[in-house]
Parts: C-alpha cells; sequence; structure tokens
C-alpha cells in the first residue's frame, strides 16, 4: 500500500526507498509480483463514505517498476477509493509502465481477463479476483473488480475456475491471485481450502492469497503452493501486537523448467514505510510463527540459515 503516509515519504525521497535493504533480491527475480491495495492516481475523490481511502501518486508507479514488478493484482478494496477515474487512470498508469495487472478494468470482461507475460522463457498467465467488496463488481459496460465469492455453488465461481482451466491450456504457468476473506485470523476460513483444491484441479499452480493483513501457513496442494495470505509488505498501518501484521516474507518460487520445486521464505519487517528483511530477535519469532503454521497443514518445511524452504515433488 503506498498511499497516505507512504506517498507522503515518497515526495522526499527516490523511488527505491519503499524496498528498503530486500531491493536487492527482488531485483534478482525473474519476476515479482504483487497485490497493489491503493489507486496510483493524481484525480478523482475519496468514496463517500470510506472510512479507509488509499491513493498514490501516479509518479509512483516507477516505485514498482524499480523492484522488477511485472505482474500486479488490482482485484481488492482499495483499488476503486478513488472512484471510476481513479482506476482509470491507475490502468493507464501501468500500461504506460508495462507492467501487467489483472482483477480489475474498463468493464467485466477486461476485469476477468488473465495477463499473460513471458517470464524466463515460460508463458505466465496471471489471474486476479476478490470476494471484497460487491458493490464494486464490474459489468459488461461499466469499470469495477472481478468480483467472486468463495462459494463453489456461485456462478462467478464457475467462470473463475473455466478461466484457469482456459489459461492453463495456453500457459506453462497460471498464477491465481486471491484478495478474499475477512481480516486478521492465522487460519483460513473454512471455505478457502475447498476453493484452493478446485482451483488446483483447474490448472492453478500458484495460489497467491491476501487480505488478512497477516501472514498463513503454506499448503502444498499436488505440488502446487497455496499461500492463503502473504501478510503486508509495505503500509503505514497501525501494527497489532499480537498478530503483528508488520511481519511477512518476500515468497520466493523457484522453478525447474515449468515445474515447481522450491518455496524459499525471507522473513520482512515494516519500519518507517518501508519494507526491510527482519533482524533479530524479530527474524527468529516470525520464522517460528511460520514453521508452526505450515506444520498445521503437514507442509514439509525447514529452516535453512536465516531463511525457511519447502521442497515441492
Amino acid at each position: 500500500m503506498l498511499g497516505r503516509l507512504v506517498n507522503q515519504e515518497l515526495k522526499r525521497r527516490p523511488p527505491e526507498y519503499v524496498w528498503g535493504n530486500t531491493l536487492y533480491l527482488l531485483r534478482q527475480a525473474a519476476a515479482v509480483f504483487i497485490n497493489l491495495e491503493c489507486a496510483i492516481t493524481d484525480w478523482g475523490e475519496p468514496v463517500p463514505g470510506k472510512r479507509f481511502c488509499f491513493r498514490t501518486d501516479s509518479k509512483n508507479v516507477e516505485v514498482l517498476r524499480v523492484a522488477g514488478v511485472r505482474g500486479v493484482c488490482l482485484a481488492n478494496n482499495h483499488i476503486m477509493d478513488y472512484g471510476d477515474a481513479g482506476l482509470l487512470e491507475t490502468l493507464a498508469n501501468l500500461d504506460r509502465a508495462g507492467i501487467a495487472h489483472a482483477g480489475a478494468g474498463r468493464n467485466l470482461p477486461e476485469a476477468r481477463k488473465a495477463a499473460e507475460l513471458e517470464v524466463a522463457g515460460l508463458k505466465v498467465a496471471f489471474i486476479a479476483a476478490t470476494d471484497n467488496q460487491p458493490d464494486w463488481e464490474a459489468t459488461e459496460d461499466h469499470p469495477g473488480v472481478f468480483y467472486v465469492p468463495i462459494k463453489p455453488a456461485d456462478p462467478r465461481f464457475g467462470a473463475l475456475l473455466e478461466l484457469v482451466a482456459a489459461a492453463k491450456a495456453r500457459s506453462d504457468l497460471v498464477i491465481v491471485s486471491l484478495h478474499w476473506g475477512p481480516n486478521w485470523g492465522y487460519d483460513p476460513p473454512a471455505e478457502h481450502r475447498p476453493a484452493a483444491r478446485r482451483l488446483v484441479e483447474a490448472g492453478a499452480d500458484i495460489i497467491h492469497g491476501h487480505s488478512a493483513h497477516i501472514f498463513r501457513g503454506i499448503e502444498l496442494m499436488g505440488g502446487r503452493p497455496v499461500f492463503y495470505s502473504c501478510g503486508d509488505f509495505v503500509d503505514d498501518y497501525a501494527v497489532d501486537e499480537v498478530e503483528r501484521n508488520d511481519w511477512s516474507f518476500i515468497f520466493e518460487v523457484e522453478l525447474s523448467g515449468p515445474k515447481i520445486s522450491k518455496v524459499i521464505l525471507t522473513p520482512t519487517i515494516i519500519a518507517d514505510f518501508q519494507a526491510r528483511l527482519a533482524p533479530a530477535p524479530y527474524r527468529e519469532a516470525i520464522l517460528s510463527r511460520m514453521l508452526a503454521l505450515c506444520f498445521k497443514f503437514g507442509t514439509p518445511v525447514k529452516q535453512v540459515n536465516d531463511r525457511l524452504e519447502i521442497t515441492v515433488g
């Protein structure tokens, strides 16, 4: 989230600032995929009656570019905080920067459309949806988000499964980014696990979950990692001293050809409106929490020096 105080900090800082000492790791990746929890716009008015509205200046699209961000999830409950105008300018800013996006658009077909890009010689499809903010659902002739209730019987969930299957038929790797469920709680809502399994069966290779503000355990389903919630990476939010929404990871997925071979987790913390590699003793606390959460799913995770590794397959 690059709005509010982060946006103010960026008025006097270079675009690299918010990534702190994580930047060198991000730049080593073939591609970085994120959830963008704000509009990138100089225009529009805050949505009336909405408590938290997030916007960052148009120039800050450069923040994403310098970190090697290739794909952005726009399906969330803040992308339209500055109305249709804010969303439309966000789309234009990302397009000008050459950054792929999914999950919101000028109409429903555009919001549902998978972003397709080539990464390290592989065809990657990136699909995004949210079960937040139903009043922002895109229609055939109006901007909005790809709204999908996490309910197997809902036709919109069926449409998501069809999109995943179609994307898999023409891609080497399919990433499904979901802004799903309420805030907080270490365990995913009961409906998330069966929904994730349906998505994996349809062809999803990675489930990139977010919304809870804290990280949750990772589950492997048929050799595909399900990140139920990745937590917060950069923002200006007040910190819950118990659930620690300032703790997270760089979630790195290693491939061997088109197959996922390993997941590497490097712990991070938010401080002074930037992401930083977590120092001791925070690092050990973050690692210990993730170890415990992954063990609940039977995930074979181990600590290797200052990070965690999950061998897949």
